[in-house]
């Protein structure tokens, strides 16, 4: 019994875990190895509009594995990404406060427990919008990572929970 609550808890951690995914729009990819069987190493950019800012989209760049096991969805990616968060609008806050530092975008980047995680803070002081980048693992994690800013007009104050 105790083996199926161990695959039950890990069933509803993947569970979890997908519930945050949030898949980008692919804007391009560039082969950076060619592979003989599968498809060849690459870096792929893709685009995450920030659910609950309004007229900011960030620009994510990572490294992808192929060959058999990348094409497979086996492999486990390159621990190194790079962001870029810019206003492509208005800015707006439909969902209104914000927190004042949260996930808000997550994405498998292996079969277990490996994740590429944006984070937003906000820079209240600065009335600026602040996104990291960079790689979880269930046992250890990557410290390479990458910071972006977008300042807001000071016409338009952040709203951020107490």
């Amino acid at each position: 019994m105790s083996a199926w609550r161990a695959w039950a808890a890990g069933a509803a951690l993947l569970w979890a875990g997908a519930a945050l995914a949030a898949d980008g729009e692919k804007i391009g990819t560039v082969d950076t190895a060619f592979q003989w069987i599968g498809r060849d190493h690459d870096i792929i950019v893709e685009a995450y509009d920030d659910p609950a800012v309004q007229g900011v989209t960030c620009y994510v760049s990572r490294a992808r594995i192929g060959g058999i096991k990348g094409t497979l969805g086996l492999a486990e990616d390159r621990a190194e990404a790079s962001i870029a968060c810019r206003q492509v609008g208005p800015i707006g806050f439909p969902k209104a406060p914000l927190k004042k530092q949260e996930e808000v975008f997550s994405e498998r980047m292996s079969i277990l427990f490996k994740r590429l995680r944006i984070v937003r803070m906000v820079d209240a002081p600065r009335n600026t919008l602040v996104y990291l980048t960079y790689s979880e693992k269930l046992i250890d994690g990557s410290p390479q990572n990458s910071v972006t800013a977008v300042p807001v007009d000071r016409a338009t104050p952040i709203p951020v929970k107490p």
